[in-house]
Parts: C-alpha cells; structure tokens; sequence
C-alpha cells in the first residue's frame, strides 16, 4: 500500500492538501494551510522532500516562500523574500542551490541563493535579470527551465513584430540573458531538444544547441533556431467554437518501468462552445520519429486545466494528476502501456479549483 499527500496553489490564499491511496483508490481532502495571496505556482526542492517552494503572484510586488511539509498534509513556513517583481507565475530550483522565480507582470526576474539545505533566503547575493522587451512591447516571462548550465525562460511577448519568444539565461553566472524570437510558453528539454506549447494550439520541438548563439548571455537577439517539429493539441472532435489554449507541458523521465519519454500536454478550452469530455490531455511521442507523433488524446472532465503533475519515483512516477483552474476538481490517472495510455483511477470532484501541485509519498 502506496499513499500521497498532494499539496495544491491556486489563487487563493491557502495551499490545500489532499491524501491519494493507492489501495482504495480514493482521494479525499487533508488540510487548508494560510498563505499570503495566490501561492499559484508551487514546486518541490529537488533532493529534499519535505520542502516546498511557493510563489505570491501579485502585484505590485510579489514574493517567494519556502515551506516544510508536517504529518497530515500540514505546512510549515520558513522563509520568505520578495521576487523583485510585479505577479510572480512561477519559480524553480536550480542545481547551484539558487532558486529562480520569473515575473510575469515586470519582464523580469530573480535569481535567489539559498542556504541551510535551501530553507532559508540569501538576499545578499540576489541578482535581478530584466529581460529587454520588443520595440512597442512587453516581455513576459513566464517559468524556467534548468537544461545544463542554462535556464530557458519562455515567454509570452506582446507587439506587432513578434508574438512569443524565449529567453536564455545562464545558471553559472545568472547575471545576463539573451532573447530568441521562438514561440514559446512552457518548457520541457531532452536531450538536445526543446519542447514548448505556446498560448494557441500547438506542441513544439526546437534544438537547444543551434547556430544561432541561442545560449550565448548578450542583450542582441539572434536568430530563430530552425523549426524541428509542430503538432497541435487540440483533439479532431472538438464542438466548433470553441477556444482551445495549450498551457502545461510535462515529459516523463525514464526508467526501467518507462523506458521511453512521452509529452504530456494539457488542452484547454478557454471560450466558446464548450465539450461535455472536459479539456484533454494530449499524450505526444517525442523521439520515435522527426515530428511530434501524437499518441492519444485523454479527456478529463476538468475545465481548464492548469495543473499537471508527475509523481516522482519508483512508484510515484506511474501517476499523473490533472486539476481544473475552472472547474471539475481533481484527478488522478495512472500512466500504463509504457506511457502511451492514461487510466483514471481517483476522482475528486468537490475539489476546489487549482493551478499547481506537488505530489509527495508518506513515509
């Protein structure tokens, strides 16, 4: 018997906590824990796992805190400092012990050292990264992803030459960054690839080594990296009229249980004609061949989805668990036929709405 306590942002000022057991198959609530307002993204540290790291999107300064996880689904809060920023929507744990936290409301971002095991702050050490905006435009970055000693930075540009882009900073350093005029919005990295989903309906695979210097750390923006692969998410049998957004975008590590990595990206309808299946999961393979392979399309009955999460470890990894920003609650699939296939096997509908989860087993 396998259980999980799963801690849940949102916009609100509370994480919740839930208690998945693999046995009963069921998934009930544990705890509402305080917070300061719209802990919307939260991520766990990499090696500790009874620290959780939370970000305060809001404006007109935002914050990042660091908690430690109690018997029960409780939180205990440690440390917390400010993000340098207007509406923090995500932050990440580095390799180098730093943590960086983009902030979407500003163009820019911190990259924050920790101490003591990474429950405590270093503000001395702080460095602030502005990422220059489009002419006429804003930058928008939106999360970080650690891939060597770089961190990709998508992020949602707004002006008439450009619609999204990506900007790359280096972790060693983490004092300057370049711009890349690439689509982009969540990213996951593989090997030598760069896989994103942008605001509309697609999946993208991009090289993360190219000749474009796209990881040298100038202010000068270079040339788009060439194209490998696009697919949309949005599932062939939709109703028509509706608005579909892609939004999280999950590659699976691999294992002896899952050897090969599978993309996991949520399909949202954000408007219009709505699907009475609920937003998708669309399940893509991304190394078999040169373009992204769609596998399958999983409906969740979620509205919205903003939140999706794989379970870390030998058994946590089978588990992916999906939450409605909207509506629908929560749900937790296992990953079977290798990956390929997600089959449902908790539901809790009365769960209030979210944007971000941590899964972690009880010890």
């Amino acid at each position: 018997m396998v259980k999980f306590t799963i801690y849940t942002g949102g916009y609100t000022s509370f994480i919740v906590s839930y208690l998945f057991d693999t046995q009963t198959a069921s998934l009930t609530y544990l705890d509402t824990i305080a917070t300061t307002p719209d802990p919307s993204w939260i991520t766990p540290h990499p090696t500790n796992p009874t620290l959780i790291y939370a970000v305060n999107e809001v404006a007109p300064l935002g914050a990042l805190q660091v908690y430690e996880t109690t018997p029960g689904g409780g939180l205990t809060l440690l440390d917390q400092i400010s993000s340098g920023g207007n509406g923090p929507a995500f932050c990440a744990p580095l390799s180098t012990g730093q943590v960086a936290i983009m902030n979407y409301g500003s163009g820019n971002g911190e990259i924050i050292p920790t101490v003591n095991g990474g429950t405590k702050f270093d503000n001395s050490t702080t460095v602030l990264v502005t990422f220059p905006p489009p002419f006429n435009g804003t930058s928008n970055p939106h999360m970080a992803y650690e891939h060597g000693n770089e961190v990709f930075v998508p992020d949602l540009v707004s002006s008439a030459e450009t619609k999204s882009g990506v900007l790359v900073a280096r972790v060693a350093q983490a004092t300057s960054a370049s711009t890349g005029l690439f689509p982009s919005l969540w990213a996951q990295a593989h090997v030598t690839w760069l896989f994103s989903t942008t605001r509309s309906t697609s999946c993208t695979k991009l090289p993360t080594s190219s000749p474009h210097s796209l990881s040298l750390p100038t202010l000068t923006a270079p040339s788009p990296p060439e194209f490998l692969a696009n697919a949309t998410t949005v599932p062939d049998d939709v109703p028509a009229g509706g608005t579909y957004a892609a939004a999280e975008l999950l590659l699976s590590p691999t294992s002896l249980e899952y050897p090969h990595p599978y993309l996991y990206a949520s399909n949202r309808n954000i408007g219009g004609t709505p699907d009475p299946r609920g937003d998708s999961i669309a399940i893509f393979d991304p190394i078999s061949k040169p373009e992204l392979a769609l596998v399958k399309q999983v409906f969740t009955g979620l509205v919205e989805i903003r939140g999706m999460e794989l379970g870390l470890g030998e058994v946590g990894e089978s588990y992916l668990v999906a939450m409605g920003a909207v509506s629908g609650g929560m749900v937790i699939y296992k990953r079977t036929d290798g990956g390929k296939d997600l089959v449902e096997v908790a539901r809790n509908s009365s769960a209030v709405p979210r944007t971000s989860a941590v899964m972690r087993a009880v010890l």
